[in-house]
């Protein structure tokens, strides 16, 4: 799954490439964390949202705690209650311009950066929905996991052609919207780094 994606481009850029307006300003955080703000282009618009739907928890005692962001939805449950409504009526595109994987054993896990070769940045299918505890916000959809990513992960975000952009955000057929839920096939750069996967999120 991913839980961590980078985007570094001014907002006028993206809001261009992906036929919407700009209402954010600045340029995005450069990397994205769950939990933390990005950007989805909805309803025409390229807007700031928090990554994750909240997942509500309680204590051993009833007590509430502080929700966790759930930041991936896979493709095949999207049917389920936790997903459907905004799956009906929330498809979205989330730009990106490269994810990461772990590699490596554990306690010395390294990120792996996976990227289309010719789209600067691309397009991951998602979600959203308004939420009393994140305000807006929004998920990643999920699928199997192309040729390209090998052993880093069995599942990666559903990358869309640009021609598949406004099938995903705008058919009422829910089939149709799930078939564009495949492995990429068209090849991914893999970039291997000696980083740190729990480098600061400073």
């Amino acid at each position: 799954m991913c839980n961590l994606y980078r985007m570094t481009k001014a907002a006028d850029e993206v809001a261009r490439l992906f036929g919407v307006e700009a209402q954010v300003a600045s340029n995005a955080g450069g990397e994205v964390f769950p939990g933390y703000p990005g950007w989805v282009a909805a309803g025409g618009k390229l807007s700031g949202m928090t990554w994750g739907f909240p997942l509500v928890l309680k204590g051993a005692k009833g007590q509430p705690l502080k929700p966790k962001p759930v930041n991936n939805a896979r493709a095949d449950k999207l049917e389920s209650p936790f997903w459907r409504h905004s799956f009906e009526h929330g498809r979205c595109l989330i730009p990106v311009e490269a994810f990461a994987e772990a590699a490596g054993p554990q306690g010395a896990k390294t990120r792996s950066w996976l990227s289309v070769p010719d789209q600067p940045v691309f397009a991951v299918a998602g979600l959203w929905r308004n939420s009393a505890e994140f305000g807006p916000c929004y998920a990643m959809v999920m699928t199997e996991a192309c040729v390209d990513i090998g052993d880093l992960h069995d599942r990666m975000p559903v990358i869309l052609t640009p021609a598949d952009r406004r099938r995903w955000v705008e058919t009422s057929d829910r089939d149709e919207a799930l078939s564009l839920c495949q492995p990429w096939p068209h090849g991914l750069r893999v970039q291997h780094t000696g980083e740190a996967w729990s480098a600061s999120r400073a």
